[in-house]
């Protein structure tokens, strides 16, 4: 599974993705430009000891991003979509995009993808998620449609044992 970032603009929010990604063998895809540099240290105390087991590969633009994965299924998670992100069928190799905090993915791009473009449901007046909340939210789904493959699905207890 990969997840793409395109222009994220708030650090923490980078680090906070890059953990999940690392926690679910997920792939980081960043697309440039960055709203910050990638060594500053609010991304690393997001991300805290994580980081460096991060899969992440940076890419100039949309235009390399395509060039380096002809043929992609690539999903487009937008406020703009008509789709629910339940109603995707989400695959191992799929790449599921989100737009920078401030405007998502350039309509430039989602006009051309229609039937790719899902969406979280949410209230009328609420105007978009935390961009790590939505990944969060759309990339546990696809792992669950996937049954959570080669992810641990059973906890132990520290000091106790269940009953």
């Amino acid at each position: 599974m990969h997840i793409v970032l395109h222009q994220p603009e708030i650090p923490a929010n980078t680090g906070n993705i890059g953990r999940t990604c690392v926690a679910t063998g997920t792939s980081l895809h960043l697309i440039e430009p960055l709203g910050f540099h990638l060594d500053e240290r609010s991304i690393k105390r997001a991300g805290m000891d994580y980081w460096e087991q991060l899969d992440v590969t940076r890419y100039i633009n949309y235009r390399e991003f395509l060039e380096q994965h002809p043929g992609a299924k690539i999903w487009m998670a937008t406020t703009k979509a008509r789709k629910v992100y339940t109603e995707a069928a989400f695959g191992m190799d799929d790449f599921i995009m989100f737009g920078k905090e401030s405007g998502g993915i350039p309509e430039e791009i989602l006009v051309g993808n229609e039937e790719n473009c899902i969406r979280i449901p949410m209230l009328e007046q609420i105007r978009s998620l935390n961009l790590s909340n939505s990944v969060a939210i759309v990339l546990y789904e696809a792992l669950r449609q996937n049954g959570f493959e080669g992810m641990q699905k059973e906890g132990e207890l520290h000091r106790l044992r269940w009953q």
